[in-house]
């Protein structure tokens, strides 16, 4: 599934700010100083963990009417949206660090070339496995 809304429990917290918990995801938790940052942080947090779901194979549930939800005194819910593509995306394209093995000579001869390592290592392993780029979002610019 591409979208998802899941209710978030908007608690206050004594210093002002909110602490913010799904019900239907445990761990899934996040805080913020104001509530328009809550708002954002949740986002946030709904999508990085439901990333880490369908990156695990984990069964993700259906979502509790927020009607249903019972919360305590001074606390709300608010429905939160994750449009999961363009976070597939970003984390697909997330760089990660990767230690390797080269003679000392190849590594003075293309230091002194000035060649970027990490862009033919990509462009070796992607032609090694026959694919093209990962594609990229199109976007549109705003007039």
């Amino acid at each position: 599934m591409d979208k998802y809304i899941f209710p978030a429990i908007f608690e206050p917290s004594e210093d002002g700010g909110y602490c913010i918990t799904f019900p239907d995801l445990p761990g899934c938790i996040t805080e913020a100083d104001t509530l328009e940052d809550a708002i954002t942080m949740a986002k946030e947090a709904l999508e990085l963990h439901l990333w880490g779901m369908e990156d695990d194979n984990d069964e993700i549930p259906t979502p509790t009417a927020p009607e249903k939800i019972t919360v305590s005194k001074g606390s709300f819910v608010v429905p939160i949206e994750a449009y999961m593509l363009p976070i597939r995306e970003e984390m697909a394209n997330k760089a990660i660090k990767k230690t390797l093995t080269i003679p000392k000579w190849l590594n003075d001869l293309a230091e002194s070339k000035k060649i970027n390592f990490s862009q033919t290592l990509q462009s070796a392993l992607k032609q090694q496995l026959g694919i093209e780029p990962y594609p990229k979002r199109n976007v549109k610019k705003q007039p």
